[in-house]
């Protein structure tokens, strides 16, 4: 391919796509909006900042697509995740990096590569130079939302995403709560305690779920919508589904021994 290939978008779809094309000998333009144009959940300008979770969820290749999505893309010389696994940490059987040396990681690999360069600008309409990829998430500028819009015939498109929220671990009681990973998963100690367990009694479980119910929630612009993805549900939207719902999923006891007490929990909040 003698055209230049643009990458609009930075972030990890945007990084992998630059570095296996740089690969194949492609000349790479990777457009990046960041840092001068800032967002409000980014803080670097770096490469595949990680802005949410920084866990890349199970790394089971032999149990788990999600692990054997991992090991096709390693084998496939993928940087992103050859990057999570030179800075990851003790996760039980999950994937997760230290988010800060993972970007930066991965930033100076691009910029390392020869056939890469790297472009600062805001885009606001789409190349005509060359080939191009559009790897832009939720947080893709308005213009260029715009000129996408024009150009897919689309006056919407789809982004799946949920929030894992920041808990201090100071401000977790460890005389009620304890680290295990689900089913001691892990191949050392390290890997095996890498999770916080919070247990909730039946009376705990319940006024949480009436507080999740209840709480303030962000309101659709006028004539959006939300077509969600069952395998990445935000919180609120699940317990909207059933009050157990939760109970059956990311807080299910299960696979878990409290050490504080013999009386199985009702359910359970993990952090990592």
């Amino acid at each position: 391919m003698d055209k230049t290939l643009h990458i609009i978008g930075g972030g990890m779809a945007g990084s992998e796509a630059a570095w296996q094309a740089a690969n194949m000998g492609v000349k790479v333009v990777l457009h990046e909006m960041r840092p001068k144009v800032e967002t409000f959940a980014h803080r670097t300008g770096n490469f595949g900042e990680m802005v949410c979770s920084n866990s890349f969820r199970s790394d089971d290749h032999e149990q788990n697509a999600v692990g054997l999505l991992h090991w096709e893309m390693l084998q496939a010389g993928g940087l992103i995740m050859t990057t999570a696994h030179a800075h990851r940490l003790p996760a039980g059987g999950a994937l997760a990096v230290d988010r800060d040396l993972f970007a930066q990681a991965v930033t100076d690999a691009l910029m390392a590569h020869p056939n890469i360069t790297a472009s600062y600008e805001e885009i606001t309409e789409l190349p005509t130079d060359g080939h191009l990829i559009i790897a832009t998430g939720p947080l893709t500028g308005k213009r260029l939302g715009q000129a996408i819009a024009h150009e897919t015939g689309r006056d919407a498109l789809a982004f799946f995403d949920a929030i894992a929220p920041i808990v201090y671990a100071e401000s977790i009681d460890m005389s009620q709560a304890w680290k295990q990973s689900r089913y001691d998963k892990g191949e050392t100690e390290e890997e095996r305690t890498a999770y916080i367990n919070c247990p909730m009694t039946r009376d705990q479980y319940e006024a949480f779920i009436d507080a999740l119910l209840a709480a303030d929630k962000t309101e659709f612009h006028e004539g959006e919508t939300a077509g969600y993805f069952d395998g990445c549900l935000p919180i609120e939207v699940m317990a909207e589904r059933g009050r157990e719902t939760l109970r059956f999923g990311p807080m299910k006891p299960v696979g878990l021994t409290n050490p504080h007490s013999d009386m199985k929990p009702y359910a359970v909040g993990d952090a990592l």
